[in-house]
């Protein structure tokens, strides 16, 4: 059953389709109560079983169940109705990414108990009518404390107030008993206010005007269309978009804005306070339970104008969607790679055509899809050629690591020490960027060669020399380093090979002892706060040396930050993977544009043993747009994305002959014609995944094939043992 594009209301006796956020294989039917009228998208209780769950109005029941077995709905929850236009988002997710439509349903009821409102929170304020010299109140230490805290701010919790004066909650308690303090009812989050659009915000370029009235204008008048905004980094994209921002608040209308990496967005989230006198409303995981909470019901309500957030704010009630912003629109964290499977920036696109609003993808390279979309003239582009206030784009050099290597057990190049020094000399700030969390990526024993891999994957086991810990980086498993060797039982014989950013702080700790040196990787920059601390420390020159991941490449902007040093530049290039060469370009030129982003020209230098691969040599020559050409004629020669289809099916489970067994009755009934072809089966690159066997199959077809289709065709064919699970990726991104 699929959401109509009408409302339809239910009364007495009506059947219902409710569909509920589970893997389910349909929605199903219940009997609209008297005294309960309902309308399609009420958020309604239902019996399951012996329990109750909640689910949302689909429709008009299918009648395949008899009268004398259909339920009553219990009841309606206290929040705005799921709109249709997320309703029918959630069945054309589903249908395109071959899942049942309740695991789909379930992304756009996350918060479970946001359906209903939370009950106010009890707070205390000073009592204005009642001196506190009054007969009758006796003072006390602990009491005045209380009284202070109280005077000297808002309303506040008991168990708030108490931690702030030094007492326990009976002493709060003993005060409202007496009545020197008064109860207050607050909501439970408080929201901040709402973006002010009239801001004055700071003076544009010509060809950022130009860009930013473009943008401005198709949210203006409304309509779906697709823009490319592209332009090199520090162009100052972000100020361009925030003028279709201001122009879909003029209109009254709600705005999404997704980032691939909210944790690290510190700076934009002061730009945008900034700009708009007043903080967006934040979605992501690092939020609590009770932010989630109250920025679900905002935005059901319309009362959250801004919402800036990860890949799964997309699939928020939202009562008046009228523009959404992808940022950094190329990054490979917008795809979802568990549970149902999507692209982020794709489904943004399908969300505002069925909105049927203005989309804007932003990036500084963005990917070859939406390049090729733009040339084929499916979307509008508007294109920033220079930076803005001046600021020239850094030089960028190669450092042919054959021909001049490292001193043996160091990193870096004698040219890259040599700048490193000029620039620290100079009082100005130098990047590092390794994109390898810990000390070293494998961990071996001199004596009989035993390597530390992953007991539940395909992995080697990263040594994290300052948590003191071994650990696999897909699972999470970690443990100490052991005193011996568990195959020979050697002691002392354990090395750390190849650098990871840890070990690069040892040894830059060793060559410049007096540099302030700060490592930036997911390990330690982790969530909004940790990302700001960062942030502040670099901003106000507390900080020389940046030790980062790709944490780091994309979206910060430091003035003094005038070297950028890629310790290893071929690191992405190493596989198989269809985009790598793409998508080692795009972070390497985003890091690169880390440099020299104030008055101060930057220099960037990339170390490398492939001085000669196109990757490397585009970089170096500054012509991206060569790059894509030859990246582009690749692809079409193969009919590989964006020129041709790809599905990946996943097999895995706990026991490997059963994923064998299921993975051959798969390829025995794969689909074979001139227009599509399956690969595999084979195992996956990581063969062993969180305890999981993996054998990958791989279907290539035209783009004219309808993949849904076939894939859907030949899963009901197929068997396989109950304990193997297929797991199906269309247009996957990652191969491991």
């Amino acid at each position: 059953m699929t959401a109509s594009d009408q409302d339809q209301y239910f009364h007495k006796g009506d059947r219902v389709s409710v569909l509920l956020p589970l893997p389910l294989g349909s929605a199903y039917d219940y009997r609209v109560p008297d005294g309960l009228p309902l309308a399609a998208g009420d958020f309604v209780r239902v019996p399951l079983g012996n329990r109750t769950a909640s689910g949302v109005v689909w429709g008009a029941g299918g009648g395949e169940v008899g009268d004398e077995k259909l339920k009553d709905v219990i009841g309606v929850h206290d929040c705005p109705p799921l709109p249709g236009v997320s309703r029918r988002f959630v069945d054309w997710v589903a249908r395109y990414t071959l899942q049942p439509p309740g695991p789909v349903l379930k992304m756009a009821m996350s918060v479970a108990d946001a359906l209903d409102p939370p009950k106010p929170l009890t707070a205390y304020a000073i009592n204005e009518t009642q001196p506190d010299t009054r007969p009758g109140l006796r003072m006390t230490e602990a009491r005045e404390r209380v009284l202070a805290v109280v005077r000297d701010g808002p309303p506040r919790t008991a168990a708030e107030l108490a931690r702030e004066a030094g007492v326990s909650p009976g002493v709060v308690k003993g005060l409202a008993d007496a009545d020197a303090l008064v109860t207050v009812l607050l909501t439970a989050v408080a929201l901040p206010p709402s973006p002010d659009p009239e801001t004055e915000g700071p003076a544009l370029s010509e060809e950022q005007s130009r860009a930013a009235d473009a943008l401005a204008q198709s949210a203006k008048n409304g309509g779906f269309g697709v823009t490319l905004l592209d332009g090199v980094p520090g162009a100052g994209k972000t100020e361009v978009y925030f003028q279709a921002v201001a122009e879909a608040l003029r209109k009254g209308q709600q705005v999404l804005v997704l980032l691939p990496e909210i944790a690290l967005s510190a700076q934009w989230l002061e730009r945008f306070r900034r700009r708009f006198g007043a903080a967006p409303v934040e979605w992501h995981s690092d939020l609590t339970h009770a932010q989630r909470r109250a920025a679900w019901r905002a935005v059901a309500a319309g009362n959250a104008h801004v919402v800036v957030g990860a890949r799964s704010a997309l699939f928020l009630p939202y009562a008046d969607l009228g523009l959404i912003i992808v940022d950094e629109e190329h990054e490979g964290a917008f795809k979802q790679e568990d549970g149902v499977i999507y692209n982020g920036r794709d489904m943004a696109v399908v969300r505002a055509q069925l909105g049927d609003i203005p989309i804007s993808l932003v990036s500084a390279t963005p990917s070859l899809e939406t390049v090729v979309n733009a040339k084929q003239g499916r979307y509008a582009s508007q294109h920033l050629k220079a930076r803005h206030a001046g600021a020239a784009l850094p030089d960028i050099n190669v450092i042919d690591m054959i021909k001049t290597p490292p001193p043996r057990g160091q990193w870096m190049a004698p040219a890259l020490r040599d700048e490193l020094t000029k620039t620290l000399a100079a009082g100005e700030q130098a990047l590092l960027f390794l994109n390898r969390r810990g000390y070293a990526p494998l961990t071996l024993c001199r004596t009989c060669g035993h390597r530390f891999q992953c007991p539940r994957c395909t992995a080697w086991l990263v040594e994290h020399r300052l948590a003191g810990r071994l650990q696999c980086h897909h699972c999470g498993f970690n443990t100490p380093p052991p005193e011996t060797c568990p195959s020979c039982e050697k002691e002392d014989t354990l090395a750390a090979c190849g650098p990871g950013v840890e070990r690069l702080a040892e040894e830059i700790a060793e060559i410049f002892p007096d540099a302030r040196t700060i490592i930036a990787a997911s390990d330690n920059i982790a969530s909004p706060k940790a990302a700001a601390g960062l942030v502040a420390q670099i901003e106000k020159h507390e900080v020389d040396i940046v030790i980062g991941t790709q944490i780091v490449a994309k979206g910060y902007h430091f003035p003094l930050l005038t070297l950028v040093g890629v310790i290893d530049a071929d690191l992405g290039l190493q596989g198989g993977d269809l985009r790598a060469a793409e998508r080692t370009y795009q972070l390497l030129y985003q890091v690169s544009g880390r440099a020299g982003r104030g008055e101060k020209p930057g220099r960037v230098l990339l170390q490398t043993y492939m001085a000669a691969h196109p990757v490397i040599k585009a970089l170096a020559a500054g012509d991206r747009d060569a790059f894509l050409a030859t990246e582009q004629d690749a692809r079409e020669a193969f009919h590989m994305p964006p020129f041709g289809r790809l599905v990946a099916l996943i097999v895995s489970g706990p026991d490997e002959a059963a994923v064998d067994e299921g993975a051959r009755n798969l390829g025995r009934t794969a689909p074979h014609s001139a227009d599509v072809q399956v690969l595999g089966p084979a195992p996956a690159p990581f063969a062993l995944l969180r305890g999981r066997h993996r054998r990958r199959l791989l279907l290539k077809a035209k783009k004219e094939i309808n993949v849904q289709a076939v894939v859907r065709d030949w899963l009901s064919r197929a068997r396989w043992p109950k304990k193997v699970r297929v797991q199906v990726d269309v247009d996957p991104y990652s191969f491991f």
